[in-house]
């Protein structure tokens, strides 16, 4: 198997034996409720000794509808991503869309995300790359596993080297997406940090985010069970105080208060898989 790099984010060792969680709402809302998340978040890392990455979006620009929340945008957005940052000492993630976003985006967060869908965009990759932040390419629901080693080669050449891969299922027939778990076999073999972003996994397309056959939360326990058993580093779960009030991804964001306890088993299904291995 290839020897995987390790990448740092904040004080996170990203690829070492221990895991990793990126969770926060999926979009921007209101102040007091992304306060409130990042204090829940940072309790339940600090109860659960697992290190976290706090993760909202500043714009969704990928929504199927105009009259869909897109979030606070740019300026208003990383304001709120930096206060979080300073009150409650957390790495940061966010995506992007645009090349131009790039630049403002590193400077307040450790983490630029290339969302699934734009995997393949080399102008957004390289100036992501080139901002020096650790770049977490998402797995393009069109693309074999195997030829994510695309973008990360256009990663590589314009200087980087701190990447992230995230797992987050493909299309199969209409409106949905299946986990292959070939796959976190496959990203492992690039040789990065494998993230799986177990909360994408489960939406259902073509299906409003608010209604709740948007998405099928009973398989998220066999689904996030799999995935750990077949080695990832870290774990990506949208979290909300309220999914079904959520303005965006409602019917597949996780419940906060429910977070502790999901994630218990599969940090003791870590430690099984890495006890194995070594």
């Amino acid at each position: 198997m290839t020897t995987k790099k390790h990448v740092q984010v904040g004080n996170i060792d990203c690829g070492a034996d221990e895991l990793f969680l990126i969770s926060g709402p999926c979009v921007i809302e209101e102040e007091s409720l992304m306060m409130h998340t990042a204090e829940r978040l940072k309790q339940i890392s600090q109860n659960l000794k697992l290190p976290l990455i706090f993760k909202s979006s500043f714009t969704k620009d990928n929504r199927s509808s105009l009259e869909y929340y897109q979030g606070p945008g740019l300026d208003e957005g990383l304001k709120l991503l930096a206060k979080i940052k300073r009150e409650f000492e957390l790495p940061l993630l966010t995506d992007i869309h645009y090349p131009e976003q790039a630049r403002p985006a590193a400077e307040v967060v450790d983490v630029i995300q290339i969302p699934a869908y734009l995997c393949m965009q080399t102008t957004l990759v390289v100036e992501a790359a080139k901002t020096g932040a650790t770049i977490n390419l998402k797995h393009g629901q069109f693309l074999a596993p195997e030829n994510m080693a695309k973008p990360v080669k256009k990663i590589e050449d314009s200087g980087s080297h701190k990447i992230l891969l995230t797992e987050r299922g493909y299309t199969f027939g209409y409106n949905d997406l299946i986990l292959d778990p070939r796959s976190f076999y496959l990203l492992n073999e690039i040789g990065y940090p494998v993230i799986f972003d177990i909360t994408h996994t489960i939406r259902k397309y073509g299906i409003p985010s608010k209604d709740p056959l948007g998405g099928a939360r009973e398989f998220l326990p066999v689904l996030s069970r799999a995935g750990v058993a077949a080695g990832v580093d870290g774990l990506f779960i949208e979290a909300h105080p309220e999914p079904p009030k959520a303005l965006c991804d409602a019917a597949s964001q996780y419940y906060l208060n429910q977070l502790e306890e999901f994630v218990k088993p599969l940090i003791d299904i870590h430690h099984l898989v890495r006890a194995h291995i070594n």
